[in-house]
């Protein structure tokens, strides 16, 4: 596709990127032809893939395996009270399509795992980690250096979230900040400590924001910057990362080169 080759549909569509600098045309057609993986189609994947979709991102993928919930209406904005029972995967694919009809969706219902992971990530240009569990971070951050892929990765917890990304041989990775996972129960989830409904709005958009700029190679990543985020302070702080040089999986020298069982090694195995 060349700048010529756009719709007269897509060419209004996209018009207020089209017009802006560093994006055009040129910038469209990177995003029409970019693949980006959503895991968890929760509170922060919602508004990351929401937007992405109205942004234009050619493929976006989704995995989760979970039903809408009525409790989840509070801040996934994907769904509605009619979703009540259906797979995630399904009512989001709805919901983007009805938006913008450019985009093709791969739905993944399944539980993410060591033994899926490689061969649903690698199609991918960039990974957005949306999940709420150690296990999964971790799974997913292994991955991704194991197959050189891009995690912009995103947490909330009550009125805070956190945000930064991950890009192998660039910066540190999430063992780098977290070399092991705290013990079982002292870090409740959502589900358990609570959390303001806008705030995953928040830390979602944001998580599209840096996709965005990574596809289209403008401004500044969070590459070894992490954001935080505090609603009640209405305050953003950036802090400086470090790669951890003696890191198990990023490391010049890692001693982790294949998947792990990673729910053994949080402890949380049932």
């Amino acid at each position: 596709m060349s700048d010529l080759d756009f719709s007269e549909e897509q060419i209004h569509r996209y018009a207020r990127h089209i017009i802006l600098p560093n994006v055009g045309g040129k910038g469209q057609k990177r995003l029409l032809e970019s693949k980006v993986l959503i895991i968890g189609a929760g509170g922060l994947g919602s508004p990351a893939a929401y937007y992405l979709a109205a942004a234009g991102i050619g493929t976006i993928g989704i995995i989760d395996f979970d039903e809408v919930d009525i409790s989840n209406l509070q801040r996934q904005i994907l769904y509605n009270t009619a979703d009540i029972g259906r797979a995630k995967v399904d009512s989001a694919k709805d919901t983007i399509v009805s938006l913008n009809p450019d985009v093709k969706v791969e739905c993944y219902k399944e539980k993410l795992t060591s033994k899926n992971i490689k061969e649903i990530i690698e199609g991918y240009d960039i990974i957005l980690d949306g999940t709420d569990n150690f296990p999964t971070r971790y799974l997913i951050n292994d991955a991704c250096i194991i197959l050189n892929k891009i995690n912009v990765h995103g947490s909330i917890f009550r009125f805070e979230g956190q945000l930064t990304v991950f890009k192998p041989k660039e910066g540190p990775c999430y063992r780098c900040l977290y070399p092991e996972p705290p013990p079982p129960g002292m870090v409740p989830s959502c589900q358990e400590a609570g959390v303001l409904g806008v705030l995953p709005g928040i830390i979602g958009t944001l998580q599209a924001i840096e996709a965005l700029k990574l596809i289209l190679k403008i401004g500044r990543p969070l590459i070894g910057s992490l954001l935080l985020y505090d609603s009640l302070k209405t305050e953003f702080r950036q802090m400086r990362l470090r790669r951890d040089t003696k890191c198990p999986v990023c490391s010049e020298n890692p001693t982790i080169t294949e998947l792990i069982d990673y729910e053994e090694f949080c402890g949380v195995r049932v």
